[in-house]
């Protein structure tokens, strides 16, 4: 009953947080500077004032912001957020294309930058002050400071330009077409299609903007494993076990491990978070055709519609995923159900 009421808290708090969210991102996306018109129409068409108040009133420019924001709140209720000014498709269906190639992407840098950052972690906790805990650290340090558009352009050059050891940018070679779509994920996809040649070749236009995207994440999760399995390493509990003649294996898997990894639960969503939602560099500079580069083009285009879906968007995953770890959290440890 405990855990049933706490998930229902955590459900309700997301509720309030995406209507507050939902209305700053109205607001700060009508704060942007530019005309959709004028980004939109050619100077022909712009010297028509009758095409000028057409254009208009059918995206619903014309009318006042607080009739717009409630028009946007109503749509928003029914799952509409409208048509691009851009694209003159459904926002949903725009966002439905361009999410699965993110969260491909997104899941496949999380996953690289979870085992390793875990296992890293653990390495310099268990190595305190040696070589290799200077060596690891100095890693994850550079993982967290490196700029990911520098390091993108590095890995291209070095991995793809001179040794040719990894594809170049898009999500498939030229000898390959697209999967048919089921999840649009090509890696899935072509897995499903029984083409594991195909599927094999996404995975490796996955490795270079991946282990580009996980750095950050990585360098993160190692110097919280680290600090935390140190921590868990010094109290009473870890002490007693030892003198009792538990191995040092069995002390920190069994015993240390656990406890010092539901921390970093948090960073491993938050980071999956900062993935969905800030990839617009390398999704650029790789020709990664994800929500990060539609965001781009909609922000040139002045497209408000498209602007707040993907706000929106990004906000939605790092809420779901919050409210996630925060259920697991509790779960797993149930002093945090009583805060």
């Amino acid at each position: 009953m405990g855990e049933l009421k706490f998930i229902g808290k955590r459900v309700v708090y997301l509720i309030v947080m995406l209507l507050g969210v939902a209305t700053l991102v109205f607001i700060l996306t009508k704060m942007i500077p530019g005309d959709p018109v004028v980004a939109n129409l050619s100077q022909r068409a712009l010297n028509d004032p009758e095409i000028v108040a057409a254009y208009r009133a059918r995206h619903g420019l014309d009318k006042p912001l607080i009739v717009q924001y409630f028009y946007y709140i109503r749509d928003l209720l029914h799952f509409d957020l409208g048509t691009s000014i851009r694209t003159n498709r459904p926002v949903l269906d725009d966002l439905a294309r361009c999410y699965p190639a993110t969260l491909e992407l997104a899941l496949f840098s999380i996953v690289i930058a979870s085992l390793f950052g875990i296992l890293f972690g653990i390495i310099s906790a268990i190595r305190r002050n040696s070589v290799i805990d200077q060596f690891v650290r100095a890693v994850s340090v550079t993982g967290v400071s490196i700029p990911a558009f520098w390091f993108a352009l590095l890995m291209l050059y070095f991995f793809y330009y001179k040794l040719k050891i990894f594809p170049g940018p898009g999500r498939l070679s030229n000898s390959f077409s697209a999967p048919q779509t089921v999840t649009g994920m090509y890696v899935l996809d072509s897995l499903l299609e029984g083409n594991t040649a195909k599927a094999m070749d996404a995975v490796r236009h996955l490795i270079l903007p991946s282990i580009v995207l996980a750095a950050f994440t990585m360098g993160l999760i190692t110097r919280t494993t680290r600090s935390n399995l140190l921590d868990a390493l010094s109290t009473d509990y870890i002490r007693t076990a030892k003198a009792k003649g538990l191995s040092s294996l069995g002390l920190i898997i069994g015993h240390a491990l656990g406890n010092a990894l539901i921390p970093v639960m948090t960073v491993i969503g938050l980071g999956l978070g900062n993935l969905l939602g800030g990839m617009v560099l390398v999704e650029t500079i790789f020709k990664w055709p994800g929500v990060g580069q539609f965001a781009y083009e909609s922000v040139m285009a002045a497209d408000y519609p498209a602007i707040i879906g993907v706000a929106l968007l990004i906000a939605l995953n790092y809420m779901i995923i919050n409210t996630v770890v925060d259920i697991l959290y509790g779960i797993i440890d149930p002093r945090v159900r009583c805060s």
